[in-house]
């Protein structure tokens, strides 16, 4: 499957249903009205997947022309072009992890491997990884933290600071969060930000069980 989910393996009738049944921040819920009326229509214009719908919304020109049709006028196709977009995470900057040292970022860095996206493809096998600290003389260990930190980067919404969270809490590997009771895992990431004074605030629980759902979506192919 690779870093990225196969958006063209994913058809307009499967997106539907998911958003039938996704948890969705506050500003998306319209993303669930008019789902029969509104993914008919695209069906109707050829649209047979997710891959080719991105690509529809993307071109200004076309946009347009859709937003003059009554179901899909109004902000809803820049909102729906959003949650499409966040199925696929930018990469998160391998140096922008603080617990990594910068001895390992720069050893990385001169063969090229400079965020999760890059070392992902190097690291899921335990022989990859092993290799890759044996040609760098980078600490095993380290090179099987940045693959966990690289896993859990794969996650919709997940940057830096919650996979370092994710990581720190137990729950480092996509499959891992993935599996997790929403309750407990959003206890446990909400007391280690008041203890470790990550920032203010918290974490709410409908947010834990959107990062459930995503991770649930990814496959599980490195070999721990």
């Amino acid at each position: 499957m690779g870093y990225y989910i196969d958006l063209g393996k994913i058809t307009i009738d499967e997106y539907r249903k998911k958003l039938e049944s996704a948890y969705l921040p506050p500003g998306r819920m319209i993303l669930k009205e008019k789902l029969d009326e509104r993914f008919g229509y695209l069906k109707s214009k050829g649209i047979k997947n997710v891959k080719e719908l991105i690509q529809l919304l993307k071109k200004k020109d076309k946009l347009a022309e859709l937003s003059k049709v009554d179901c899909l006028s109004g902000d809803y196709l820049t909102i729906l072009l959003r949650e499409l977009n966040s199925t696929l995470p930018k990469p998160n900057k391998l140096a922008d992890f603080a617990g990594i040292s910068k001895n390992t970022i720069d050893k990385l860095g001169k063969i090229g491997i400079i965020n999760t996206e890059i070392l992902y493809d190097k690291v899921i096998k335990k022989s990859d990884r092993q290799e890759l600290a044996d040609s760098t003389g980078i600490d095993y260990q380290d090179i099987l933290e940045l693959t966990k930190l690289a896993d859990l980067s794969r996650i919709k919404w997940v940057g830096v600071t919650y996979a370092q969270m994710l990581y720190d809490s137990g729950a480092d590997t996509v499959e891992k969060v993935s599996e997790s009771d929403p309750i407990e895992l959003h206890a446990r990431i909400n007391q280690m930000i008041k203890e470790k004074s990550i920032f203010k605030g918290t974490i709410g629980l409908n947010d834990v069980k959107i990062l459930i759902a995503s991770a649930s979506e990814l496959s599980s192919e490195i070999e721990y």
